[in-house]
């Protein structure tokens, strides 16, 4: 074998045990999906007075607090950096939140987490799962917003035109909260989970930007 070649297939060894799942990922992204569908439970109670009011105010700008639903996608990636870490945060979260109990029913909640998940994994898959940086976790939220904003439009807005009022202030909103607070929110949620030191024994723990300073 060439040195070249063996050189890549050290390079394949590596990136495959870079993006292989180990028991403390699992063990954390449980713990952090927990987290998650807790405040996905209490942020069900305080939705729905909040949207009655801003709906009344105008139609379609209760998106505007959707991102609280998009948040733990970006996160999860940020701290786990394995493929189908938004999927797995959320599908735990999402069965945490109905054994609490809630308003919706269990197949819709399922959805939601299956589609924001793979969502959010998108930019990150793009970047090949080697860029965790807060443009990526805005892209993240962005893109999670765009999906989840249409899915509604189409199969849970009953009589509502994407280009209607009320559409095109939905997409909006839903852009901004997706860019906001599951994006630039995760972000720098991330940072203050870092920086107790929980993540230390973990690549996003070891690699938090500023560490060195923090550490100084």
């Amino acid at each position: 074998m060439s040195d070249r070649a063996a050189a890549s297939a050290v390079a394949a060894v590596n990136e495959l045990s870079r993006l292989r799942w180990k028991p403390q990922d699992i063990a954390v992204g449980a713990a952090l999906g927990v987290a998650c569908g807790l405040v996905f439970w209490a942020f069900d109670f305080a939705y729905t007075p909040v949207s009655s009011l801003l709906s009344a105010i105008l139609p379609g700008l209760m998106s505007l607090f959707h991102g609280f639903w998009y948040f733990s996608g970006p996160l999860a990636l940020l701290i786990l950096r394995k493929p189908g870490a938004a999927v797995y945060v959320n599908l735990v979260g999402a069965l945490a939140e109905a054994l609490i109990g809630n308003r919706f029913s269990v197949v819709s909640i399922l959805i939601a987490a299956l589609l924001e998940g793979i969502s959010a994994d998108i930019p990150f898959a793009i970047a090949r799962y080697r860029k965790f940086n807060l443009p990526l976790s805005i892209a993240s939220g962005a893109f999670t917003a765009l999906t989840y904003g249409l899915y509604l439009l189409f199969f849970y807005f009953q009589g509502v035109a994407p280009f209607s009022p009320r559409g095109i202030v939905h997409m909006i909103s839903e852009m901004i909260s997706g860019v906001l607070v599951a994006g630039v929110m995760s972000w720098f949620l991330y940072l203050a989970i870092g920086r107790t030191g929980v993540l230390d024994r973990l690549a996003s723990g070891r690699d938090l930007p500023g560490r060195k300073t923090v550490d100084a």
